[in-house]
């Protein structure tokens, strides 16, 4: 590997070389659309990286980059990465006070932020002690600092001379959502970049000259450096559920759009409508979903608006590691889907070119070192542990929590994905759950995603969630599994018998459900979930189990009490 490549931001001027005048980013204006050239994203960062030397954004300084993805967003990130600042990411849908937590221990140097962003600093300055450099993207008031503008004035006209890091130099941190606990920041070191760049092109057969509808804002970083096209639709990049069906078919149409990134909600909505209208998007041919297990349904919908040889896949991973395997929609829908609606779990495909996947036996507690006596039998669930190329290695500032994901194997870290599943006799990774959602009887362990899947097919059935509660017992370590339901709104149903059920009767039918099949004809505790179950804030798809457990003991306490 030459010490040139290692630098993501080096892509951009390759590019630029190749392809001046090709498109690297789309981006809506108005009721049109606004281009930046790979020549104009390379000159623009290029210039933007000298002004931010020129106000002490250099090599090594913890950057606060608070901007969604737009024509000033891409220019920004290459000209932080020319420059070797170390670039911090956290999506503002985790709430407030998480992020002014996450904030408070990066300890900041500068700050990149659109407005609303620099009035919640100015509001909540504790976590902003140590920064120098502001920037403001957009109409700058009282608060001082830089604009755009002062960057491109300060900035010149000359090629800059990009940083070269060493391989294990840190070039950002990424904030994982805290859908599954806090949010903590990994360390993503160039030669991560660099790797997953090129695991994404070598795994989907990504080619120079393509053109990508980017839901999400990291693939969306990827874009560029793969040679892809970056079409923004017109959306909330922070509420992917909500975007509308319309405005991103009128995206792939437009630009021809050859790639798309979605969330399982995204294309949820996305196939309900397509399928609806007769929707056909001939120039996909593939789409990733990640976030979340993609429903059934949902790669069925998908699929019907696109050509017989495309596919969805579903890559499997974390911030911590990503991707670590994956499988297409063709081998799900022939194949797996059938294992799933019997209890097999959710299968995410093969590993990856380059990863290592291996299922250890389930322990809550640190593991320091890495011994083979951690292996269980293949077909056994156990935690799923990975190695390789794209694995990080730390979280910011928490060895407690680094020290819980990380297994050390001489050089080599092993990341604990937290995740539960085991491997097939095909070497294909079957999910089963998070570790943390496990519900511990006296009698067994019960997975998540294996009952949930099977119950899910229930007529009148949204969504599952199995929970655990205190079973009652005084000191009992054991917990009561509650299988929590999300009922299909009766207006969104071509089945009215079910969604008229009164909820003894529902529940009933979803009792009478389960007991044709041996993972769940033992379950007991069936509760109809008011409203709709809540999800994480960035993909807007995984179950906030935490939150249904708490509702669940509370609702036990108020029925106790009755």
């Amino acid at each position: 590997m030459s010490t040139t490549s290692i630098n993501i931001a080096s892509h951009i001027p390759a590019m630029a070389k190749l392809s001046p005048e090709r498109a690297a980013i789309i981006a809506p204006d108005g009721n049109g659309w606004k281009t930046l050239t790979f020549a104009q994203l390379d000159a623009q960062s290029d210039v933007y990286a000298r002004g931010l030397e020129a106000i002490g954004i250099k090599r090594g300084v913890r950057t606060v980059l608070l901007v969604p993805p737009s024509l000033d967003f891409f220019p920004l990130v290459f000209a932080l990465f020319k420059v070797g600042a170390i670039i911090v990411m956290i999506d503002p849908g985790i709430g407030r006070k998480a992020m002014l937590k996450c904030l408070a221990e990066i300890d900041a140097e500068a700050f990149i932020g659109i407005p609303a962003a620099h009035v919640a600093r100015l509001l909540f300055p504790g976590p902003f002690r140590k920064v120098k450099s502001l920037v403001t993207v957009g109409p700058r008031l009282f608060w001082g600092g830089h604009s755009l503008e002062n960057l491109k004035s300060l900035g010149g006209s000359e090629k800059y001379d990009m940083a070269v890091p060493s391989p294990h130099e840190t070039a950002a941190i990424l904030f994982t959502s805290g859908s599954t606990g806090i949010p903590k920041g990994v360390v993503y070191t160039h030669e991560i970049f660099d790797a997953q760049v090129r695991m994404i092109r070598d795994t989907y057969d990504i080619r120079p000259g393509e053109i990508d509808l980017p839901t999400f804002p990291l693939f969306a970083l990827f874009d560029p450096a793969l040679g892809m096209t970056a079409v923004l639709p017109k959306m909330d990049f922070r509420s992917p559920a909500k975007a509308d069906p319309k405005l991103l078919i009128q995206a792939i149409e437009t630009h021809q759009c050859t790639s798309m990134f979605g969330s399982p909600a995204l294309l949820n909505n996305l196939g309900l409508y397509g399928v609806a209208h007769h929707v056909k998007l001939p120039t996909i041919k593939r789409v990733l979903s990640a976030g979340a297990p993609v429903r059934v349904d949902i790669l069925k919908d998908m699929s019907q608006l696109l050509n017989a040889d495309a596919q969805i896949f579903t890559p499997f991973g974390a911030t911590e590691s990503l991707p670590v395997s994956s499988i297409g929609s063709h081998e799900v829908l022939n194949d797996t889907s059938r294992q799933t609606s019997l209890g097999a779990g959710v299968c995410v495909g093969k590993p990856v070119n380059g990863t290592t996947v291996s299922i250890i036996r389930i322990s809550d507690e640190p593991i320091d070192t890495w011994s083979d006596d951690l292996l269980v039998p293949q077909g056994t669930i156990g935690e799923i542990a990975v190695r390789g190329a794209v694995v990080t290695r730390e979280y910011y500032g928490r060895p407690v929590q680094t020290r819980l994901a990380k297994i050390k194997d001489g050089i080599d870290v092993i990341h604990r994905m937290g995740d539960v599943g085991y491997l097939d006799a095909h070497g294909r990774l079957w999910m089963c759950g998070r570790k943390s959602h496990r519900v511990v009887t006296a009698t067994e362990t019960l997975f998540t995603t294996p009952i949930e899947e099977i119950l899910n097919q229930c007529p009148g059935v949204k969504r599952t969630a199995l929970v655990g509660i205190p079973d009652g017992s005084p000191d009992s370590k054991f917990q009561h599994p509650v299988l929590l339901i999300e009922r299909v709104p009766h207006s969104n149903s071509t089945n009215t018998d079910f969604t008229k059920l009164d909820g003894a009767e529902f529940l009933k039918h979803v009792r009478a459900f389960s007991t044709g099949f041996p993972l769940t004809k033992k379950l007991s505790d069936f509760r109809v979930y008011q409203g709709s179950f809540p999800v994480d804030a960035r993909h807007n798809a995984k179950i906030e189990r935490e939150k249904l457990s708490v509702w669940a003991a509370s609702d036990s306490m108020a029925l106790a009490a009755r």
